[in-house]
């Protein structure tokens, strides 16, 4: 799996995310990401948006990975924006992101954006997506990494179950 750095939000900087997000992006995925707690931020739980698409054509590929680091972008304005990742598996004709959010409300007005809009109406009949949300206490960048490539995996288990063609007995 192929994976962007980092991209720390506005309300990242509130949560104190670079030590968090340190282990993650060194690649050492070990105790040093550990979160720092909630500091700086309303009480709740942060969401994260986990999106995978998988594209019914490779030739689509290159031009959702354009639209989606134009809209990242935007990210270190987005109210509410703690942290993300973009990921893809080209060889899969996979892609989508790990968003990271202080709550709904803030995850619901990215999802309102008029770029992040076009960008599914352009690709949304192009492929199948399929997103799940998660709730934190804290930060934890690199335990929110694992669960999202578990989750990410998963399917891939699935699809690999029922793509194996059966033997007749």
């Amino acid at each position: 799996m192929l994976r962007s750095r980092w991209c720390r939000g506005p309300a990242g900087d509130r949560l104190g995310d670079r030590a968090a997000a340190r282990g993650v992006d060194s690649g050492s995925g070990s105790g040093s990401g550990s979160g720092s707690g909630r500091l700086g931020r309303p009480s709740g739980p942060l969401i994260v948006s986990v999106t995978d698409f998988t594209s019914d054509a490779y030739r689509d590929l290159p031009g959702i990975a354009r639209r989606g680091f134009a809209l990242r972008r935007r990210w270190p304005q987005l109210d509410g924006a703690v942290g993300m990742w973009l990921w893809a598996m080209p060889s899969a004709r996979r892609c989508g992101s790990v968003s990271v959010w202080t709550g709904r409300r803030a995850l619901a007005e990215f999802v309102r954006l008029p770029e992040h809009v076009a960008i599914m109406n352009q690709y949304r009949r192009r492929g199948t997506i399929r997103s799940v949300i998660l709730e934190y206490e804290s930060l934890d960048a690199a335990r929110i990494r694992r669960d999202a490539e578990a989750w990410l995996m998963s399917d891939d288990h699935r699809r690999a179950v029922r793509e194996t063609p059966r033997r007749m007995t």
